[in-house]
């Protein structure tokens, strides 16, 4: 059985309920690979910014025994750039080498803590410009759900949460037991950290039509060459509006969602299977195992024989 990992969750006064419980919800489901703990700046209950407190039963230098932290967000009318003497000395018991994860404006703690400087984050897209002001010396980019950048994990608003730790069960140990857990929380198993935040559209309007069932359809044919126009005559619209509507619905292209899935595919594919790089390639729609090294590598920065000998490592 591997080691179980230790997450502790830093609760901070003015906490979103919905978004401190994530990280148990995931990674309890995770077939006990990881035990999740909750503490707060002095070991007494926390406010939330609905009407009710929570008791929590540990203090701050829970901290010191984390793998994994998780800075629960804070309403947003609480976030600024100064970080209280007490948040300050609660994240000093961190040890070097752990694992720092925000959700939604949790990014704005790492932030004033300095410990985003230089570095790539993400938070929700409607503070993008307060945080900038802030925090210049940190490259925001507030059109992904979450941005992995060395040790520190920021994922954007609410359910991004779940995004980014699906992301790290997945990292961690694997497509299959993170698709367990997502089956089990009744979420989608992947959402690239790449997808955009924030979806002018996400339902179509009373009576137009959508691109579900095309993207259906794609997903079943992905080892299959398919072009805008095959997805367009599926779906029966012009090339312009199957586009334009499918970027509102997904917020991506159909190019780029392809490439994503296509991607998924091959991870899986890469974690559960002695396939060679070319047969998976394949079985994905890339035309060579060139192609698929080229996109792996752009979309996690690993080569997939790395991808898979992690991964072969993580099982064993």
């Amino acid at each position: 059985m591997a080691r179980v990992e230790r997450v502790v969750v830093l609760a901070l006064d003015g906490v979103y309920p919905f978004e401190l419980g994530i990280p148990a919800r995931i990674f309890n489901a995770a077939d006990g690979r990881y035990e999740v703990l909750t503490c707060s700046v002095d070991g007494r209950p926390v406010r939330t910014n609905a009407d009710f407190t929570i008791g929590v039963e540990h203090g701050p230098e829970l901290l010191g025994t984390a793998d994994t932290v998780v800075i629960a967000p804070v309403d947003s009318g609480q976030v600024s750039g100064e970080m209280t003497d007490a948040v300050r000395a609660a994240l000093a018991f961190v040890r070097p080498g752990a694992r720092i994860v925000s959700i939604c404006t949790g990014a704005f703690v790492l932030a004033a803590a300095g410990l985003l400087d230089g570095r790539r984050a993400t938070t929700h897209w409607s503070l993008a410009d307060r945080f900038r002001r802030m925090f210049p010396h940190v490259d925001l980019d507030p059109d992904v759900l979450f941005v992995e950048d060395g040790p520190i994990l920021t994922s954007a608003g609410a359910a991004s949460g779940v995004d980014v730790c699906l992301h790290i069960v997945r990292t961690d140990h694997g497509g299959e037991l993170a698709n367990w857990v997502a089956r089990c929380c009744v979420v989608p198993p992947f959402r690239d950290g790449g997808q955009a935040q924030y979806i002018a559209q996400p339902v179509p309007e009373q009576g137009a039509a959508s691109t579900a069932a095309t993207r259906l359809w794609a997903l079943e044919r992905l080892d299959e060459p398919l072009a805008l126009a095959d997805l367009a005559a599926h779906a029966r619209m012009s090339l312009r509006t199957f586009a334009r509507r499918f970027n509102e619905e997904v917020g991506l292209s159909p190019g780029r969602w392809l490439i994503q899935q296509r991607v998924a595919r091959a991870r899986h594919l890469l974690e559960s299977s002695d396939l060679s790089v070319d047969q998976i390639a394949g079985r994905v729609g890339f035309a060579t195992g060139a192609s698929l090294r080229q996109h792996l590598h752009a979309a996690i920065g690993v080569s997939p024989q790395v991808y898979r000998r992690t991964f072969q490592t993580a099982a064993r």
